[in-house]
């Protein structure tokens, strides 16, 4: 049975008016009586589907779009041309049915009121959407064990540490239980751990209500843990629509090579090997193309007084780099 698209975007597109303005007095005045402007294109063309209960990742550059495609999905700002549905939805028409069935999460914006306790902006939240007590107490009770919270929903949100009151957010945001959530750097300045909580949370939520996930994210441990597809978008333009893995695949046709050296080699001599990524005490790494590895290594094998070597994919983040640098082809 095929799967059934939650989300449809077809040919999204917005664009900001921007005023120009000159620079000194005359410029000033002119721009006050009679403003000019230029069409700034933030999203273009933006098509792709995505079904209900997948969790996806949206990559790209800062600039590049991201939260403003969100907010459109979202309905907080109108798509300047295009089409698009969410849970069978308008976003922009801002339906109550469709408020019900999405929420927007961004890691650098907070909903919990500061000085009460979370279960009160918890309450405020049941009212807003009509929860009864006893299901409320039944939801808070699923989630903030899913989130380890059953001892701080009590304290002021003031009073709790930044790990913490991220989950806090996560179940004000869910505790009306939502079908489809938007998140916009959910981890942005969280600690490991409290990073590795959050996914371990996500991946639960996502497996017990077959919620439909659209992550942003500049760590890409985030990405890696949760999302098999991912979506890349550069300067408002979609150039990837696919696995991960296929996409790691073709932006990294080479290997990292590191090597522990049992004397010192010069970096001038090092580099005769490949692209020398860096070196640190004996240790040195180099970045081959593929098609040269099994001549490369024969070089280094036979050249150095090597301790210790290894052959691993280049880091995750060097490879979204480069496709956020170069575009998909």
């Amino acid at each position: 049975m095929d799967s059934i698209p939650i989300i449809t975007v077809e040919n999204l597109s917005k664009v900001y008016p921007v005023a120009i303005k000159q620079p000194g007095l005359k410029g000033t005045l002119t721009h006050f009586f009679r403003r000019t402007y230029r069409s700034v294109p933030a999203v273009q063309s933006i098509s792709c589907q995505i079904d209900a209960g997948e969790m996806v990742g949206f990559l790209g550059a800062n600039g590049a779009g991201k939260t403003t495609t969100l907010k459109m999905l979202t309905g907080l700002i109108h798509p300047s041309s295009g089409r698009v549905t969410v849970a069978g939805h308008d976003p922009f028409r801002r339906e109550p049915a469709f408020l019900e069935k999405i929420t927007l999460v961004m890691g650098q914006k907070q909903q919990l009121i500061w000085d009460l306790p979370t279960l009160d902006s918890l309450r405020i939240n049941a009212a807003v959407y009509g929860i009864g007590d006893r299901e409320f107490r039944q939801r808070v009770g699923e989630l903030s064990e899913m989130l380890l919270l059953g001892d701080k929903l009590n304290q002021p949100v003031r009073k709790l540490s930044l790990g913490e009151r991220m989950k806090a957010e996560f179940l004000a945001a869910l505790i009306h239980r939502p079908k489809v959530l938007f998140l916009d750097e959910p981890t942005l300045g969280l600690d490991v751990n409290a990073q590795v909580s959050v996914r371990e949370f996500l991946r639960e939520y996502n497996q017990r209500y077959q919620a439909t996930i659209l992550l942003t994210s500049h760590y890409m441990a985030d990405i890696t843990a949760l999302c098999k597809r991912v979506l890349v978008i550069r300067e408002g333009q979609l150039i990837y629509d696919g696995g991960l893995d296929s996409l790691l695949e073709r932006f990294s046709p080479s290997r990292e090579v590191t090597v522990e050296l049992g004397e010192g080699r010069s970096s001038q001599q090092l580099q005769t090997y490949g692209e020398l990524v860096s070196v640190e005490g004996c240790v040195a790494r180099f970045i081959v193309p593929q098609e040269k590895l099994t001549q490369t290594l024969s070089r280094i094998l036979a050249d150095l007084a090597i301790v210790d070597l290894k052959v691993s994919e280049p880091p995750i983040e060097e490879v979204i780099g480069q496709v956020f640098r170069a575009g998909a082809t």
